[in-house]
């Protein structure tokens, strides 16, 4: 079923502090008699492959990556993939192939990055294999991060380096929508548990864009590079890089102008809404607003966070009250102490991080600000994509 002579081809992996060259992946490949090169990826997914025949290609393939690790500078870090299946088949006091094979091969363990390709096999031996290769100085990746129900106990449970998003999931979040979201709160988590993200299957400047709003550290794809038999120079994308970074910079830099504009309008918002609330005027005085089409609706709390009126909301060309959540306590909710601790002392308007609404299902953010000597509070709800 192994057709052609198995060899490791190598993508690299780009820092994104830096656009340099900071290590590579070993793909496995079989090189056909015509010269052509196919992937491995069929048959380690083919039920139908032998375990034995599976085991023994990947070791070839692990060895071919190794033996050619030389020819790479020496700061650079190889990524191998591995299998919990077969770590399930290891005896406690069996010495590890993969940490022989570097030994074989005279290669530094720090230099190596063991990527877990799946959630198979036994986890507590899989934990007392990874602690084994970390003791030796290796690192931990877990491949394909966001896909699966159990990937947050292995993190959990395993505590890895380096965490790669899901390519597919990685995609559709660069799209935009509720998996954006998703991607996002991954990387932050990532992120406060001291793990770097690699996000593979970069092929767009959309999704290295979102690469690097999710904070990544490395990423992997064809906008750079496909798996090559040879090693890339390690400045060579660097130039690539810094102009797709700077596009990166100056569409945030547009963003940020567009926000203070949005600002500057709240702020006139807030003075009509709050000279209509000081006056105690009824709905009918209230002017039809036009020139803010993202507002969704407006409320007032008291300075603890109950709700003290409807919610007024323009339809059907005419405001619309929504009594149901008259007396509702929302201080919990992280834009109320926000406001708590920014805008109060300084009457000050505040606005919300980006939110799901789960009445609605809008992305909203929500703007505030203190007003009748700080004993109310005026807020007002915005529909995030009318921005």
């Amino acid at each position: 079923m192994i057709d052609g002579q198995p060899l490791a081809c190598f993508q690299p992996f780009i820092d994104t502090a830096t656009g340099r060259i900071a290590g590579v992946e070993a793909l496995g490949r079989l090189r056909q008699a015509d010269g052509q090169l196919t992937s491995v990826g069929p048959l380690f997914a083919d039920p139908r492959t032998p375990a034995i025949a599976l085991r023994r290609l990947d070791r070839q393939i692990r060895d071919n990556a190794l033996s050619r690790l030389h020819e790479a500078p020496s700061e650079w870090f190889l990524s191998l993939n591995m299998s919990p299946r077969w770590i399930s088949r290891l005896r406690p006091d069996q010495a590890l192939p993969s940490l022989k094979q570097l030994a074989r091969h005279g290669v530094d363990p720090q230099r190596i990055v063991f990527e877990i390709t799946e959630l198979g096999g036994d986890g507590q031996r899989l934990a007392e294999v990874v602690a084994r290769y970390r003791q030796a100085g290796a690192r931990i990746a877990i491949d394909d991060f966001g896909a699966g129900y159990s990937q947050l106990d292995r993190v959990l449970a395993l505590q890895p380096d380096i965490l790669k998003l899901d390519m597919r999931l990685f995609q559709a979040a660069a799209l935009g929508g509720p998996s954006s979201e998703v991607v996002k709160a991954l990387a932050l988590m990532a992120e406060k548990t001291g793990c770097w993200i690699i996000a593979e299957g970069v092929e767009t400047e959309a999704q290295l864009s979102f690469a690097l709003e999710c904070g990544s550290r490395y990423v992997q794809g064809f906008l750079f590079a496909r798996a090559h038999t040879d090693f890339f120079a390690t400045d060579a994308f660097v130039d690539q890089f810094a102009q797709l970074r700077q596009r990166y910079v100056q569409r945030k830099l547009i963003e940020r102008g567009q926000l203070m504009v949005m600002r500057r309008q709240l702020s006139e918002l807030m003075a009509i809404l709050q000279d209509w609330a000081q006056a105690r005027a009824p709905i009918s005085a209230l002017p039809q607003l036009n020139a803010f089409p993202w507002l969704l609706r407006f409320y007032q709390c008291d300075r603890h966070g109950t709700q003290l009126t409807p919610n007024l909301e323009w339809r059907n060309n005419r405001w619309e009250a929504d009594n149901r959540y008259l007396g509702h306590n929302w201080s919990w909710r992280p834009y109320f102490y926000h406001l708590l601790a920014e805008g109060w002392d300084e009457r000050r308007l505040t606005l919300s991080n980006t939110y799901r609404d789960a009445t609605s299902n809008q992305y909203c953010l929500t703007a505030g600000q203190f007003f009748d000597n700080g004993e109310r509070l005026l807020l007002i709800d915005i529909d995030a994509a009318g921005l």
